[in-house]
């Protein structure tokens, strides 16, 4: 329901936008935002250099153009692909200035790099961990699934269908798909509720006090319920005339109003939570010995970065690789041969002096 209705919703898999993020030997990273837009041979045509069609391009909301230093605009055909891009000198500086924005806000993040030297080769551990959103929704999602349950839906993590048939799966997929809706449905109620009460001074000729409004709130949600199991698919307006009686309540569900309008932007924020997908992609110095929950493809780890994965708390990007060291092989090489050249010499000195 909610996949559904985010579709109509601006959001940044749209643009098809990219984050990767480069790491160092010395310590130091890049980050990068790529997006790319059509654009018609028209319009390129009627722009001069590569900067001003990269400003014609329709900015993605989630993008924060602060966080960068240089720009870069390549064009294919009808495809204009932009990409920004700084360097830090640590990963600590350059999770203060995360590019991506989600509601108007900076996405936050913190990371670590830690080097461990093993003669032989430096081994990179690095971490970036994306804090959750869970705070945008009234009610938590544990409240009507088990945090394990709540987990998997989200991310994935645990793997709770490990040893399942493919029926035990269906069957248990589905009994989560009706407690996500549950969440869903009531957290979307909340918004509502808490909105009108907050604004029920604004209401004319309402039919309920503003405190009988408050007492009425289960019945008007069991209500609302019995129409139809999802709240997206009624005209919830229609639901609030016919149980009160009255279509004073109309006011907050019509967008040519600043009521409707504030509320809207409620159901926007929520929204744009699941809309919310761009693709994280990370070169490690050296080889790459675990991606962690990421995939590896030409020696870059590509891992999910959802909205939903913010959901029942902070996300995590984690991954580890190893610097050869050939200086380490070659002193150790020259060191053994010359233990056995001092051994051989030794024995040759040794019989000539007993001949």
């Amino acid at each position: 329901m909610l996949l559904t209705s985010a579709a109509f919703v601006a959001s940044c898999d749209k643009p098809n936008v990219q984050l990767h993020t480069i790491i160092h030997e010395d310590g130091r990273c890049e980050r990068e935002v790529s997006y790319h837009t059509v654009m018609s041979k028209e319009m390129r045509d009627s722009l001069w250099g590569d900067n001003n069609v990269a400003w014609a391009q329709p900015l993605p909301e989630c993008l924060n153009t602060d966080a960068f230093m240089s720009t870069h605009t390549d064009v294919d055909g009808d495809t204009v692909t932009t990409t920004f891009s700084s360097s830090f000198n640590s990963v600590e500086e350059m999770c203060q200035m995360t590019p991506l924005n989600l509601n108007g806000s900076r996405i936050q993040s913190k990371a670590s790099l830690e080097k461990r030297f093993r003669w032989f080769y430096t081994e990179y551990a690095f971490t970036e961990t994306f804090i959750s959103v869970a705070d945008t929704f009234k009610l938590p999602a544990t409240n009507y699934a088990d945090k394990d349950v709540v987990s998997y839906w989200f991310t994935g993590q645990p793997n709770l269908m490990q040893g399942l048939t493919g029926a035990e799966v269906a069957q248990r997929i589905n009994k989560m798909e009706i407690q996500v809706d549950q969440w869903v449905n009531a957290n979307f109620y909340q918004s509502v509720f808490e909105y009108m009460v907050n604004n029920y001074d604004s209401i004319p000729n309402p039919p309920v006090s503003k405190e009988r409004f408050v007492e009425l709130h289960d019945s008007v949600y069991n209500y609302i319920i019995s129409k139809d199991d999802n709240m997206l698919d009624i005209e919830i307006q229609d639901v609030y005339k016919e149980f009160f009686h009255s279509d004073a309540y109309t006011v907050f569900f019509d967008e040519k109003t600043s009521l409707g309008k504030g509320l809207s932007d409620k159901f926007t924020t929520q929204l744009n939570i699941f809309s919310f997908d761009v693709p994280y992609s990370l070169t490690m110095p050296g080889t790459v010995m675990n991606p962690g929950a990421g995939t590896i493809k030409e020696g870059v780890i590509y891992y999910p970065l959802t909205g939903e994965r913010l959901i029942p708390g902070d996300y995590t990007i984690t991954a580890t690789s190893r610097v050869t060291h050939i200086w380490a092989y070659v002193i150790t090489i020259l060191v053994i041969l010359m233990a056995i050249g001092s051994f051989i010499y030794r024995g040759r000195t040794k019989r000539n002096q007993q001949a």
